[in-house]
């Protein structure tokens, strides 16, 4: 069984979170899907507009989605032997950083591939909370 791992915030769900679930989904039997906790998110100095036991069970009810789990650290690495994954999935924002690169190579000794998927340009949860804001006022 290949198993396959990404995570994410998933504040204001948006189509840009369900096509990487989707195309992710396609390439391993079982997605697993870690959502940051509320205060990971305060950690890396944001703060999430929905609570995070409603975005996970958001997650949750994906189709695409069969197993969803609180992600309480940036670890992505121990998250993926912990839980066998032999895929992380990633947007392609991240491709080619050199975070990534030295990611790439520290995942690959561990025989996990990264898989940068297209990210979803026309949308994001930070375009949505900036046109909510504008909204509000």
């Amino acid at each position: 069984m290949i198993i396959g791992y990404t995570t994410g915030v998933y504040d204001l769900f948006h189509i840009g979170h369900l096509n990487l679930f989707k195309n992710a989904k396609g390439m391993c039997d079982k997605l697993i899907v870690g959502v940051t906790v509320d205060e990971l998110v305060a950690y890396k100095g944001k703060q999430a507009i929905i609570p995070f036991e409603d975005r996970i069970e958001l997650v949750r009810s994906c189709k695409y989605v069969d197993a969803a789990v609180p992600q309480y650290d940036m670890d992505k690495l121990t998250a993926c032997k912990k839980l066998g994954a032999s895929y992380l999935f990633v947007g392609d924002d991240w491709y080619g950083t050199e975070k990534w690169k030295k990611y790439e190579k520290d995942f690959a000794r561990e025989g996990i591939k990264i898989v940068y998927f297209p990210y979803t340009k026309s949308i994001s949860s930070t375009k949505i909370s900036e046109a909510l804001k504008m909204v509000d006022k």
